[in-house]
């Protein structure tokens, strides 16, 4: 079982390190960690290389994500029959590693994005309710602030909120490890929006739409 928990994490960060803007910014050209924020992400890529990178940039954190947690899921039952809780384990580092891998991609320098897009695929992955939830909550925050890092911060509030309540309703012998996962997923975006954090405080942070 061990060597399947680590082959899931493994798998997981090498698919989490495929970073599309890094990628699709090579193709026209343009380092997106050079311009902008600096920041390898879907954000960064819509302000500086157009809403077509944002949507592509988009389309890969979420396939890379979903690609790792259903290679585990597929797996499961082949290596594993009738034992469920191994399957969720190697899902929830699967997606974790996914995350780590976006955030500190191995191809690149260990250079990434901040992992929100991977975060809420990783989300709804496991929970398609605590999914759309959580989306909702961070989208109705940028439209009524146009601060994508509050959206993110408060959609990364909302995933370990849900968990505990979800569970109180559904327990479970996963439950303590799956509140450790959105609680340590939280905490990775906050470290992530470090610098967001500051501007937010000091009034400085870029809104949606505006130009670095």
């Amino acid at each position: 079982m061990i060597w399947f928990l680590i082959a899931s994490l493994v798998l997981g960060y090498l698919l989490g390190s495929i970073n599309s803007s890094v990628i699709f910014g090579k193709i026209i050209g343009v380092d997106v960690r050079k311009v902008g924020s600096g920041n390898a992400g879907a954000t960064n890529a819509l302000r500086t290389m157009g809403k077509k990178a944002g949507i592509i940039v988009v389309i890969g954190d979420v396939l890379k994500t979903i690609l790792a947690m259903i290679l585990v899921r597929v797996f499961t039952p082949i290596l594993f029959p009738g034992q469920t809780e191994i399957g969720r384990y190697a899902e929830y580092l699967a997606g974790f590693a996914a995350v780590v891998g976006h955030n500190y991609p191995v191809y690149f320098g260990f250079r990434g994005g901040k992992g929100i897009i991977c975060s809420i695929s990783v989300i709804f992955m496991l929970d398609w309710r605590i999914g759309l939830i959580t989306l909702f909550a961070g989208v109705i925050v940028i439209a009524l602030t146009r601060f994508v890092s509050l959206g993110s911060l408060t959609g990364a509030v909302m995933f370990p909120t849900l968990v505990i309540i979800f569970s109180i309703f559904e327990p479970g012998a996963h439950v303590p490890y799956y509140i450790a996962l959105a609680v340590i997923m939280m905490v990775l975006a906050f470290y992530q929006h470090r610098a967001n954090i500051k501007r937010l405080i000091s009034g400085t942070e870029s809104k949606l739409g505006a130009k670095k």
